[in-house]
């Protein structure tokens, strides 16, 4: 399984704007087709409603465009991301790249001035805290080559009769 920014999922509007930002890459459509993505927004699952209000990362803390401390609430949705992840034995996670929540790299940089900086998210950092990989929308031929070499392990394990745990 692969968890997925429900975002990229589609068939919920779930972003800050209400706007529509489903993945239409081929191998997404794929791995979506097969049963493969368990989707997830952490800011929903948080209590956030859409739309909302955008927020930024701003060092430790997430913070609305009014000043408004949200962090409890993206910190909410992250642990809920972590536990739907091990819950449903996702092998890596694939989420919205600029997130103050899935940003996997790439972050705004909490002045609201539309610059981006390297860093992530709050659910994509405790996914990697608990073992994850994380990547973003960018990057799924990584995301490919590893999902390619775990199940041509699988294969091999099942060839030599040998389990998966």
């Amino acid at each position: 399984m692969i968890l997925v920014s429900e975002c990229l999922f589609g068939g919920r509007i779930v972003r800050y704007d209400g706007r529509a930002c489903e993945e239409t890459d081929s191998r997404f459509l794929i791995w979506k087709d097969e049963g493969r993505l368990v989707p997830i927004c952490p800011e929903v699952f948080g209590g956030l409603s859409v739309p909302r209000m955008d927020a930024q990362r701003s060092g430790d803390k997430v913070i609305d465009r009014a000043g408004h401390d949200v962090t409890a609430k993206y910190e909410k949705g992250a642990y809920e991301a972590v536990r739907l992840a091990k819950e449903s034995g996702a092998v890596f996670a694939v989420m919205k790249q600029n997130s103050p929540s899935c940003g996997s790299r790439c972050v705004y940089d909490g002045s609201f001035s539309g610059k981006k900086i390297c860093g992530q998210g709050l659910t994509a950092e405790y996914l990697r805290k608990a073992g994850f990989i994380v990547f973003g929308e960018d990057e799924l031929d990584a995301a490919c080559a590893l999902l390619d070499d775990i199940e041509k392990c699988d294969i091999r394990r099942c060839r030599e009769g040998k389990s998966n745990d």
